[in-house]
């Protein structure tokens, strides 16, 4: 019986889903924006959400725990020195999942998750010109 089980399964074996989730937890802190399924977004958010708690955090320890769910060194520093302190006056809500479309394939919901400043963050820089 499955009486409190509360995971998604998506189909696939545990080291599957791991795999799965470390692998968008990676492109979520690298580009800081990713485009998946609704119910991969919402799997997701809260691991995404941990972390950007644990780098807040900063010790030793937490880096450790980070290294364990996310193997990739440049990634935790990304978190650690670039996304973590951007969040600092903030408790929590780090992230919002935008629903944006429908795949053509298969009908599935789309979304975009992202971190909530990234339009301010990623804003495209004013150029001036100069006299000629």
């Amino acid at each position: 019986m499955r009486h409190k089980v509360a995971t998604r399964h998506f189909n696939r074996t545990a080291n599957q889903r791991k795999a799965l989730f470390r692998s968008l937890l990676v492109a979520l802190i690298e580009y800081e924006r990713i485009e998946t399924t609704v119910t991969k977004a919402k799997a997701i958010k809260g691991m995404a959400e941990k972390m950007v708690t644990l780098g807040k955090r900063g010790d030793l320890h937490a880096k450790r725990i980070a290294f364990s769910d996310v193997p990739c060194r440049k990634t935790v520093a990304k978190l650690f020195s670039d996304i973590a302190p951007r969040f600092s006056a903030r408790n929590g809500g780090y992230l919002r999942i935008i629903k944006t479309r429908r795949r053509l394939k298969d009908q599935a919901e789309m979304a975009v998750i992202e971190f909530v400043d990234y339009e301010t963050a990623h804003k495209p820089s004013e150029t001036v010109k100069g006299k000629k």
